[in-house]
């Protein structure tokens, strides 16, 4: 059996994850995370990634347990565990995985928080009520995120290309660099024409012309992930909504959700979200089932309860 460098075995790893995988940065930095959480554990055992054994490895996710780690992240932990352990063996530096007799931890999926339509004209219409160049810019990727069910750093990365032709979808590139369409509505249209007009505003100092759909005066000429949350925050409160309802990503989930409400097509939805795996995107019909189920006991005579 080859055997590679003890110290290289992860490095190895992250880079299969990179180059093969097309892994996104953030996916990157979340199996860092888990890996080093691992590794720190078995150091203070005496042992490492390449000396650990199955019960190394049990006791580790016990300790996560003892630790109050919720079952998400458990299960997380474990998956990038046995990822690595089975790159390991396919590489053929060990004979064994020592993750293999770890079993999932049980968890129930949350459903995804949504807001209801008139939550969300609520929304667009507090986002428009900030004054200028700012009010314009924030009912923009509110509808944006609302029409589109883009995720927070697609709609941060879109070139300004991409909408000053007025398209009815758009080329997105996802996760894993993947491309796929994402449709625009004429109420989207309609405020990111109003936006371009003062989009200036917001160019770096000095600069004529950015290459982003939302640039900024803050460092990397775009506008951050935090610093819309914050806007969206203000918003929110100002809708009358409790701002820790809303975020860029319960705007997607309700883009997906009011879709399947209307009668879209689950596979239409998955490919719009751009979900690899059909089950990802089944998640939201749990959702609409639940929605008609609290309509039904709210509004129908027989299901009210006494």
């Amino acid at each position: 059996m080859s055997a590679a460098p003890p110290s290289r075995w992860a490095e190895a790893f992250f880079e299969m994850l990179s180059v093969e995988r097309a892994a996104a940065a953030n996916t990157l930095v979340a199996y860092r995370r888990d890996l080093a959480d691992l590794s720190g554990f078995l150091v203070r055992q005496g042992e490492s990634l390449e000396t650990a054994r199955a019960e190394h490895v049990e006791a580790y996710f016990r300790d996560l347990g003892a630790r109050g780690l919720s079952g998400a992240t458990a299960a997380r932990r474990r998956s990038s565990v046995r990822q690595f352990f089975r790159f390991v063996m396919g590489e053929g530096w060990r004979g064994d995985d020592p993750s293999a007799r770890v079993e999932a931890p049980r968890r129930g999926r949350p459903l995804p928080k949504v807001l209801s339509r008139e939550e969300i004209v609520a929304l667009v219409e507090a986002a428009r009520a900030r004054d200028g160049a700012q009010g314009a810019r924030l009912e923009a990727m509110v509808e944006l995120l609302y029409a589109s069910g883009l995720r927070v750093s697609e709609l941060l990365a879109l070139p300004v290309a991409a909408l000053r032709r007025q398209p009815s979808v758009l080329v997105v590139r996802g996760k894993g660099g993947r491309e796929r369409l994402a449709p625009v509505g004429g109420p989207a249209l309609r405020a990111v024409g109003a936006y371009l007009d003062v989009r200036p505003a917001f160019f770096p100092k000095g600069a004529k012309e950015s290459p982003w759909l939302f640039p900024s005066r803050a460092r990397g000429g775009r506008l951050t992930a935090r610093r819309l949350a914050q806007l969206l925050d203000e918003a929110a409160a100002l809708a009358g909504i409790d701002p820790a309802r809303v975020s860029p990503h319960v705007l997607r989930h309700a883009f997906a959700t009011h879709l399947l409400e209307g009668g879209a097509d689950l596979r239409v939805v998955q490919t719009f979200l751009g979900h690899a795996d059909i089950a990802t995107t089944q998640i939201y019909t749990h959702v609409t089932q639940d929605r008609l189920r609290q309509v039904v006991e709210d509004k129908h005579p027989l299901g009210r309860k006494p």
